[in-house]
């Protein structure tokens, strides 16, 4: 049977652990209670006969008895009439918070230990009440801005199927004139006009009926629209503002453009327009919808920690009876059920609310395919991809033995031999061995998250539905290699054979066109989500300006500029040059290792990556103005300036760009330790409990932590390479540049542990455990 603190550990949510009951803690008390009740000192007639084995008596069974009868004659502790303790419920003075104190009603042989174990009881009960009465609060708000905000979409949805209908039925009427200005108390205005008819009476009460609902919703109407203007027949034009006061000003977010009211309001009569509202409105209520099932994912948290508090009261408190030999877990317990996290129903009432309206407005009346979205099921652990993984592994360990054997037969590293081979062969499978390795580096880092119990798809905002585990990762990779080293020896045995290098070096090219096309292969297999979310960020990272960065953009934007820094962004250059220059016969292959061109793109590659990642910054500094975002953009401005530098001294061997580099890679490097040790990282705190760390730490060991720091200075170094030219030979100097290289990729996936387990405990200071859906109306402040 599985012991509750390791229960507990295993359901706890994390974000919040620090808010549950500290039941290790309390336990720690307990062994101290019991440990103060054993008797210090043996009797002095123990002491005597201390070892002394005086075999069995035949008054032992008397013994026994008189025994068993002083039991029945002394008073039982465990009359419920008998009161042990008392929990009285205090109000605090200026508030209206209760707290909870409790008084020994009796007098134990151990009356300090016992009265420090119920001081700490009483503050784990009052820190549980009072998150829970916070966080309550702030979901029942969040429930009630929605309920208003559905409301108002449905309203506009009224608004538009009135008009329309109007609109059919009345096809030569003139469309509405519209005007937009800003007013002072009114984030955005909408103003609509048009002539009325006696044979719009009916839909002219509806709408009225409509804006009265609106205004009841906090939208206000006024007649302030189109001052000075009047109709055909004198009358003057109606005006609409839309005012939706802000009860927060963090609230004032705009998921959609201002100009939605106006366009909703005021359709066009050209049928584009329609297919723009309709969008419109999807996307609305599409964050809607998302915001609901957040909701209802908080509550179910919030459930879960109320019921794992009430066990952990009454677990401890068992203990303490089965110690004391009291029973004191009646009376406390009874104070706890009546305690507000254990008694209020508004979260359960709540949760049965947001199951009615989602069913009813996002699902069609359909239960169940409304619990698919408010309760989705994660994917189990298939035995089969561990099969897979296996089975995917021996094959590529088997097929990478018969490639040895085949190059040291065919001396296809032999730079006398084959040096066409190292030029156009070994890049590509190069690059698809490095991507591998930064997969199972990636599987590997989830697995360390999922064994800290790092929420990492809270934080990467990745469904749980559909996001990869680390066997998935790790089946990838195998199966990426398997296929590689499967066409690296199918390329050698062809070349055996006696075709042509110039048609058998076209299988890479031919490699990588088809792992391109799986990529963005549109039928559901082979982890299509992922796929598309990989694409999804890439695309956000192009278009990094345009975008708002998440986690998982500038996340999937380092990785990028440790691709850059090994040579696998350059051999995919390399690669694409030959694979034209082979098949499609473009240009000269010589041309893709010098030239003016190749020297240009060669520059661009280098700086790209930083590049962008240059632009999240600033881009964020745009959203926040958090200046800490241009000191990271500098960061990577450095990093691009000694990426060129580098790039330069490749081509101009002399001693004035080896001081360049010298001095530009240096600042780069230390400029990178600093935000890595600090910023990314948390550490080098002088002030922390755990020297140079941070206060908070996953792993208990904290020499891997110290040797983690040593481990990623000397991994940043490996750019000392490039500038020392060894003296080695061609095959030599191509793998020494792939050991560098996986290096990196080592160093980025060591990285990536510590730059997520330090987001993991911002959130959990934060208490975040679940993520705000900015909502589609805007709020701001209105006189």
């Amino acid at each position: 049977m599985v012991k509750f603190s390791k229960e507990l550990e295993a359901q706890l949510i994390p974000e919040w652990k620090e808010a549950f009951v500290n039941y290790w803690q309390l336990k720690k008390q307990i062994k101290r209670i019991r440990l103060s009740r054993l008797p210090t000192k043996p009797p002095h007639a123990a002491q005597l006969f201390a070892g002394v084995d005086f075999g069995r008596s035949i008054f032992d069974s008397l013994r026994s008895i008189a025994a068993n009868l002083a039991d029945n004659l002394r008073p039982s502790y465990d009359d419920d009439n008998l009161t042990v303790i008392q929990v009285r419920r205090k109000t605090v003075k200026g508030s209206e918070e209760e707290i909870y104190e409790t008084e020994l009603a009796q007098l134990f042989s151990e009356e300090d230990e016992v009265r420090v174990f119920f001081e700490s009881l009483d503050e784990e009960l009052n820190k549980v009440n009072q998150f829970y009465k916070k966080q309550e609060s702030e979901f029942m708000e969040r429930g009630d801005t929605l309920n208003k905000q559905l409301q108002i979409l449905l309203d506009l949805k009224t608004i538009i199927s009135n008009r329309r209908w109007f609109k059919s039925s009345n096809p030569s009427s003139n469309s509405a004139s519209f005007s937009h200005s800003p007013s002072r108390n009114s984030d955005y205005s909408e103003r609509f006009g048009g002539e009325s008819d006696e044979t719009n009476s009916e839909v002219s009460s509806q709408t009225e009926e409509v804006i009265t609902t609106l205004e009841k919703n906090g939208i206000n109407l006024v007649n302030s629209g189109m001052r000075g203007k009047k109709t055909k027949k004198g009358k003057p034009k109606m005006g609409m503002r839309i005012d939706v006061p802000a009860t927060n000003p963090t609230r004032a977010i705009t998921a959609i453009t201002s100009m939605l009211l106006e366009d909703l309001v005021n359709n066009p009569t050209t049928t584009g327009g329609d297919f723009i509202f309709k969008r419109k409105i999807q996307s609305a209520e599409k964050m809607i919808r998302s915001a609901f099932v957040e909701l209802y994912r908080a509550l179910g948290l919030l459930k879960t920690y109320s019921s794992l508090n009430t066990i952990a009261f009454s677990k401890i408190l068992k203990k303490f009876d089965k110690v004391s030999c009291q029973k004191a877990s009646a009376n406390y317990l009874k104070e706890v059920k009546r305690s507000h996290f254990v008694s209020s129903d508004k979260v359960v009432r709540l949760m049965d609310e947001v199951e009615s309206i989602f069913t009813k407005h996002f699902a069609n009346n359909d239960r169940k395919k409304a619990m698919k979205f408010l309760r989705p099921q994660q994917n189990k652990d298939s035995h089969m991809v561990t099969f897979l993984v296996g089975l995917s592994t021996g094959c590529f360990v088997s097929l990478f033995c018969v490639y040895a054997i085949l190059a040291h037969l065919c001396g296809i590293f032999s730079p006398s031999k084959e040096p066409r081979y190292m030029e156009t062969v070994y890049p590509v499978f190069s690059v698809f061995a490095l991507l591998s390795l930064h997969l199972f580096m990636y599987g590997c880092n989830l697995f360390m998250w999922k064994r800290t119990r790092i929420n990492y798809n809270f934080i990467f905002e990745f469904s749980p539905t559909t996001a990869l585990k680390h066997r998935d990762a790790f089946l990838i990779c195998t199966s990426l290699m398997t296929t590689v080293v499967g066409a690296m020896v199918i390329h050698l045995l062809l070349r055996a054979a006696g075709f042509s290098p110039s048609q058998v070096d076209a299988i890479p090219g031919i490699l990588l066109l088809v792992f391109i096309m799986l990529l963005i292969c549109p039928f559901d297999f082979f982890y299509r989500p992922t796929r598309y979310c990989f694409i999804r960020v890439l695309r956000n990272i192009a278009c990094s300006p345009f975008y708002k960065v998440l986690l998982v953009d500038f996340f999937m934007a380092d990785q990028l500029t440790s691709q850059i820094q090994i040579p696998l962004l350059r051999h995919l250059e390399t690669t694409s040059c030959h694979f034209f220059a082979t098949i499609f016969k473009t240009h000269n292959p010589e041309a893709c290792h010098s030239g003016r061109l190749y020297m240009e793109i060669t520059y661009i590659i280098s700086f790209m990556p930083y590049y962008w990642r240059a632009l999240q910054c600033a881009r964020r500094w745009f959203d926040d103005s958090d200046v800490n975002h241009l000191k990271n953009m500098g960061k990577y401005v450095s990093a691009m300036v000694a990426a060129g530098a580098r790039v330069t001294y490749s081509r101009q061997d002399n001693h004035l760009w080896f001081v360049i580099v010298l001095i530009t890679s240096t600042v780069a490097t230390v400029y990178q330790l600093y935000w890595d040790f600090i910023k990314d990282w948390g550490f080098l705190n002088p002030n922390s409990k755990n020297p140079w760390l941070r206060d908070d730490l996953i792993l208990k060991n904290k020499s891997i932590y110290y040797m983690s720091i040593a481990l990623n200075v000397v991994l940043r170094l490996t750019w000392v390479e490039t500038i020392l030219h060894f003296k080695v030979g061609r095959v030599q100097s191509r793998l020494l540049e792939f050991l560098l290289a996986s290096l990196e990729v080592i160093r980025r996936g060591h990285w990536n542990f510590y730059r997520l387990e330090n987001e993991h405990l911002n959130n959990v200071g934060r208490y975040r455990a679940v993520k705000t859906v900015p909502l589609p109306f805007r709020e701001m402040d209105s006189d």
